[in-house]
């Protein structure tokens, strides 16, 4: 997860400066709280000798995986042949002889490995574009051995929402309609569901979103096509007219533009990790299993307004408790 979160937040940066600041005390906190030391050591201790990398992103996750998951074979694959020649050029340059490296120009729906034969599948921002995302990840679930991780990043559907919101307005009002502009995006909390379809245990989902600042509405779009996000729905529209183009920018500028002037866009990044089944993980008790009764808790929620809070009385055991959120 490190990994593809690192990655993630490196890749907005490598195109154009993003306003962001860093915010610290000036004095360390005397408060302890956690057990730094150990929190150290809580790490995941497993190793992924075979690993396959699959999709977006290619060229910087292989700078950043040696030395760690115990990697010791590492398949790159990418649907494009300029991408996996790229990487195959960057991975000369790394010179890193600890990790056998192959490269192969393959689909992530058409996974070409045996099944039960990887340790690791790591997807970063290159999964949104298949056309059967629960198939593809089905695939990533086969190709694993049991308990093997599948460790994944995917654009969400909150993604660019200030663009969508203005390329709709500037449709509407030059052409009186809409065409499909935008790719559509899985949302969070599709995201846990698609991990169980696929038939993954122990699901984990967490997101991030990043706002990017740019100097215009029309560099956000030079920065879309350098990382390779244009439009390539099959029902897209083949040409975009000037006047509704420079309307987009007019209105996203109108209703999004900071006092300084710059555009933000955002980029919604989920991450999702899931497992392929072992008999060592940990499993949900049978229903019906539990040796507590909570028949006898009774509750009597009633809305109150108190300090201008929110509250709720709790009744449980003839005592009553007011809880204030």
């Amino acid at each position: 997860m490190r990994v593809v979160g690192e990655l993630c937040r490196r890749i907005p940066c490598r195109f154009l400066r993003r306003s962001c600041r860093f915010y610290c005390t000036e004095q360390v906190s005397r408060v302890k709280i956690f057990d730094r030391n150990l929190k150290r050591k809580q790490d995941c201790k497993r190793t992924f000798p075979t690993t396959l990398c699959m999709g977006s992103s290619l060229e910087a996750i292989m700078r950043l995986l040696p030395g760690r998951g115990g990697i010791k074979k590492l398949i790159m694959m990418d649907a494009s042949h300029d991408m996996v020649k790229l990487c195959k050029k960057s991975e000369q340059e790394l010179s890193n002889k600890n990790i056998e490296t192959s490269f192969i120009v393959a689909e992530e729906e058409f996974l070409p490995v045996k099944e039960g034969s990887l340790d690791l599948v790591i997807s970063s921002l290159g999964l949104h574009w298949t056309n059967d995302l629960p198939g593809a990840m089905i695939q990533s679930r086969l190709a694993l051995k049991p308990d093997g991780l599948f460790l994944a990043a995917i654009l969400g559907g909150e993604t660019l929402r200030e663009l969508r919101i203005a390329c709709t307005i500037s449709q509407m009002e030059r052409e009186g309609g809409i065409s499909p502009r935008l790719s559509p995006l899985a949302q969070v909390r599709d995201a846990g569901n698609l991990l169980t379809r696929a038939g993954f245990t122990l699901p984990g989902v967490d997101v991030d979103e990043y706002t990017v600042r740019y100097n215009s509405a029309l560099e956000l779009i030079e920065h879309l096509r350098s990382m390779g996000e244009t439009n390539a729905l099959l029902q897209r529209s083949e040409v975009l007219k000037r006047e509704t183009a420079l309307a987009a920018a007019a209105v996203y500028e109108s209703m999004f533009a900071a006092d300084d002037g710059s555009i933000p866009a955002t980029f919604q990044v989920m991450y999702m990790t899931g497992w392929r089944e072992h008999s060592s993980q940990q499993k949900p008790k049978r229903r019906g299993s539990a040796t507590i009764s909570f028949n006898g808790f009774a509750v009597i929620c009633k809305q109150v307004h108190v300090l201008k809070k929110n509250c709720n009385i709790i009744k449980f055991s003839n005592q009553e408790f007011l809880i204030c959120f």
